[in-house]
């Protein structure tokens, strides 16, 4: 009898195994058509499966950071201009009382500058950082497309995008919703005649997904990009975007014989070819590195970035060129693509592939700190996946999502990361097979990329 009920019991563990490998499977799109595709041996080969892991690592990681980062938004811009926000945060801050943005006033997240998790019962927050980026992954999805036209962005942000009351956007976005108002199209919406706020950081933010939808091919993802870049971004802040777009694209294939750490450096380093040289961009990512390999604790590189870029201009970096001057009145530029560039570099260097120190540093690095945190955290988080996110913070956490905290008129306002990386998953095959000249393999879930 005993023995009857262990054989029972083996079979259903071996059922409940057999069923939870085929969930891990992820069955196929319905609306692509899958081709034979016979492999040569000369393609990158990544498992669909594991990818599908790291977009779930992507999103959790990066809604922690995002909300963490929230904390300390705006605490710290420097003393130019009419705000003055006292001294920089450094690393002794970091568990200690949150100070008040330049705007004196802002959603209470946590009077404490700490991690922000929602437990395993609890629901993230949407907001500016994941919500256009799930508009866009929504957009492609839905218009069975890899590269959206002017008119699928535009129809798409007026139809899941408030215009009247609150709706959680700033500075080159709000910009580029008004003039989508009255019909104008991007890329239009973003070029400086139309757009005074075309330098800000808005596109980094809505746009770095796009690179692991073309995994390892860092050209195609740019170009798949470009015109959601140039909805709301032109000249540094679109070759920023780019350069982010870029190590997204590269981190889905990372060198095995190196760490995170060092797969980072290339891969940024690969992708400073988005830069042109004489761009203040590029300027920038070099003396930031160039600090970093020199070995300054990241307050003095943080605090010799201020100095250089927004109290002297160097580099050719006039941050008041081209934005609004209720923006200089504001922060004199705080929400800029160019400061907050640079801010991302320290954290990304100095937090040398770790995702919770990344988190912590870029948190208290000053100006925008919910983006560049929000930046690596996805990046890391996916390169380690779901499971090495929960495994950083030895915790398990919820994975449903709430879009419609600040955006609108999607089937479901309540989603999950599975569903998300799912279809992340799927608009990565349609990109895949008719885009960069590869194939799926549905029985053995790999993808095969021409190298």
């Amino acid at each position: 009898m005993k023995k009857l009920i262990l054989i029972s019991f083996m079979v259903a563990f071996i059922s409940c195994s057999d069923q939870k490998k085929q969930n891990e499977k992820i069955i196929k799109d319905l609306n692509l058509v899958y081709k034979d595709y016979t492999p040569n041996g000369n393609e990158i080969v990544i498992s669909r499966t594991n990818y599908f892991n790291k977009l779930k690592g992507f999103w959790l990681a990066q809604c922690i950071a995002n909300w963490t980062g929230l904390i300390t938004e705006m605490d710290k811009t420097g003393n130019i201009g009419k705000v003055k926000t006292g001294a920089f945060y450094t690393r002794e801050d970091w568990g200690g009382e949150d100070q008040p943005a330049f705007w004196q006033q802002k959603e209470e997240i946590s009077r404490t500058i700490d991690f922000v998790f929602e437990g395993s019962d609890g629901i993230w927050g949407a907001d500016d950082d994941t919500d256009i980026e799930y508009i866009y992954q929504h957009l492609l999805y839905t218009n069975k497309t890899s590269k959206l036209t002017g008119e699928q962005i535009r129809d798409g942000w007026l139809k899941h995008i408030k215009n009247k009351e609150e709706n959680f956007l700033w500075v080159s976005n709000q910009r580029a919703l008004d003039l989508m108002i009255i019909g104008i199209v991007p890329p239009n919406t973003g070029d400086p005649k139309n757009n005074p706020d075309f330098d800000m950081i808005d596109a980094q933010l809505t746009t770095e997904i796009f690179g692991f939808y073309s995994p390892s091919n860092p050209d195609f993802a740019v170009k798949m990009a470009e015109l959601p870049i140039q909805t709301t971004a032109r000249f540094n802040a679109e070759w920023i975007s780019k350069f982010y777009v870029s190590m997204y694209s590269l981190a889905a294939n990372p060198d095995p014989k190196l760490s995170i750490k060092d797969n980072l450096l290339t891969i940024a380093e690969k992708s400073r070819d988005q830069l042109p040289n004489d761009s203040y961009a590029s300027k920038m990512y070099d003396f930031t590195k160039k600090q970093y390999e020199d070995g300054l604790p990241w307050e003095t590189i943080r605090d010799n970035v201020y100095q250089r870029y927004q109290v002297e201009n160097m580099d050719g970096y006039d941050y008041s060129s081209g934005i609004s001057e209720e923006e200089i009145e504001k922060c004199n530029g705080c929400a800029a693509a160019g400061i907050n560039f640079a801010a991302s570099l320290i954290s990304l260097f100095a937090g040398e592939g770790d995702l919770k120190e990344t988190i912590k540093i870029a948190s208290l690095m000053g100006w925008d700190s919910d983006n560049p945190t929000a930046t690596w955290g996805g990046l890391i988080g996916f390169m380690i996946g779901h499971d090495g996110v929960e495994k950083a913070f030895e915790r398990s956490f919820s994975e449903e999502y709430n879009i419609h905290r600040t955006r609108q008129n999607f089937p479901t306002g309540i989603d999950n990361f599975t569903n998300m990386a799912k279809i992340g998953v799927f608009i990565t095959d349609r990109v895949i097979q008719d885009e960069l000249g590869g194939g799926i393999d549905l029985d053995k879930n790999l993808w095969y990329i021409p190298n």
